[in-house]
């Protein structure tokens, strides 16, 4: 099938083609209004402190290096059991389960930015916070670092950050329109009838002479 014949077939469908697309895509956005929940992302940043031993005795670009592998630990070490649990029993909760945790930290830099994003704009921040303090105790204890300081404490967000309801319904459209294009070509496919003149010689690879007219009626 040519692109030509693709698009005719479409044309021929052209109800299907745009019904369905648009059906799925207000049956998304409908579902990601009322069965969607907002979620907020409250963000804090830590510094780490090292050892003052480490930054005497160590040349500079070794000096670089260990930090950020230190940094690198102490962004693991967030997300470790110990550490979210600390966090929960210091607000009471039983665990974190219902809070997604993210964690980056600079390439040259011993910043950390930790992201929770949860249902609950004060909960998030609050997960956050915790967090942030916990880990600087945990680190201290099992690490040679001198401490791990909040720059920022996270806000409560005022304006949820998810979900992306508009990309949902773009992506819903999509998928209706490949569908719409995939029912068109199959039923075509699965048409076997002979359709026309043109058909015919295709099928069978001889001329056609002459044609009858269909009939309608008839006279008394």
């Amino acid at each position: 099938m040519t692109l030509l014949e693709l698009l005719q077939l479409l044309k021929k469908h052209l109800t299907l083609v745009v019904a369905l697309p648009v059906i799925c895509a207000v049956v998304m956005a409908l579902f990601s209004i009322i069965g969607m929940r907002d979620t907020y992302t409250a963000s804090t940043s830590m510094y780490v402190l090292a050892t003052s031993a480490e930054s005497t005795t160590s040349a500079l670009s070794s000096e670089l290096s260990a930090s950020q592998m230190l940094t690198n630990d102490v962004a693991t070490l967030i997300q470790s059991d110990r550490v979210l649990n600390d966090a929960a029993d210091s607000l009471g909760l039983e665990n974190l389960d219902d809070y997604d945790i993210s964690v980056t930290s600079e390439t040259t830099t011993r910043v950390i930015t930790l992201s929770v994003t949860g249902k609950d704009a004060e909960g998030a921040a609050n997960v956050a916070n915790a967090l942030a303090e916990s880990v600087s105790g945990v680190a201290q204890e099992v690490m040679e670092i001198q401490s791990v300081n909040v720059i920022d404490q996270a806000p409560t967000p005022e304006a949820p950050s998810g979900p992306n309801r508009l990309l949902y319904v773009a992506v819903a459209f999509v998928a209706g329109l490949f569908v719409a294009v995939a029912i068109v070509v199959l039923m075509d496919v699965l048409n076997t009838r002979v359709r026309g003149a043109e058909e015919v010689e295709q099928m069978l690879g001889i001329p056609v002479i002459g044609r009858i007219p269909a009939m309608r009626g008839g006279s008394r």
